[in-house]
């Protein structure tokens, strides 16, 4: 880990600039994944699990994401995936745009920053609303390339939102989710098309970060 990287890290651990650190949570949640991926995710807060564990989707909506993923080739150990708000709202409500605005203007930048993602993958409403800089449809505007910069972003469903369907809408939200990740993968290789998207099989992301779980407490 580099030094900018440590300071990031320190600045996130002790973050207490917000009435959402004092919700009955456990602190920020970090990212997971490596620093070097062409493509970064960025979900909305972090549920039970994730306060938990300390890092962004690794409850149901993750387990969710890791079969989306592995549908188009990407593994959780091969991409960045991190939270537009790094504390969990109480009782899992979703965080508002004020919310996410407020988080990200401090750390989702830097972390911009950081990484210098070639794209950037938003899940759901909040992440999308922050990029898109105002109140508006995540449904009327998944698929529709944005940019941050130079940096384009795809918006599509929260895999949270995918769990609360059925039938036949769950069918077709599942096959937007695909369309539009393999869009961002196709982008991003074009960029960088010798980086490594997957690996072998799916990471246990709590195994791997069982340490930190151990580390968290209220």
């Amino acid at each position: 880990m580099t030094a900018s990287w440590q300071d990031w890290l320190d600045t996130l651990t002790r973050c207490d600039s917000c009435p959402l650190r004092h919700e009955g949570n456990r602190g920020p949640t970090r990212s997971s994944g490596p620093a070097d991926s062409p493509i970064m995710f960025v979900g909305e807060g972090p549920g039970g699990v994730e306060d938990e564990y300390g890092v962004p989707l690794v409850g149901p909506s993750g387990k969710l994401l890791d079969k989306a993923l592995w549908s188009v080739g990407l593994t959780r150990d091969r991409i960045y995936v991190t939270n537009i708000v790094k504390c969990r709202p109480r009782n899992n409500r979703t965080p508002t745009l004020e919310e996410g605005r407020y988080c990200a203007n401090i750390h989702l930048v830097r972390e911009i920053e950081l990484v210098n993602p070639k794209v950037i993958v938003c899940l759901g409403k909040v992440a999308f609303q922050y990029f898109y800089g105002q109140a508006a449809s995540i449904m009327r505007n998944r698929g529709k390339w944005l940019e941050h910069g130079d940096i384009p972003v795809m918006p599509t469903y929260h895999p949270a939102f995918l769990l609360r369907q059925t039938g036949t809408e769950l069918v077709e939200s599942k096959w937007q989710v695909y369309y539009d990740l393999k869009a961002a993968v196709e982008k991003a290789k074009k960029s960088c098309p010798d980086y490594l998207y997957g690996s072998k099989t799916v990471p246990d992301l709590l195994q791997q970060y069982k340490a930190l779980k151990e580390s968290r407490h209220f």
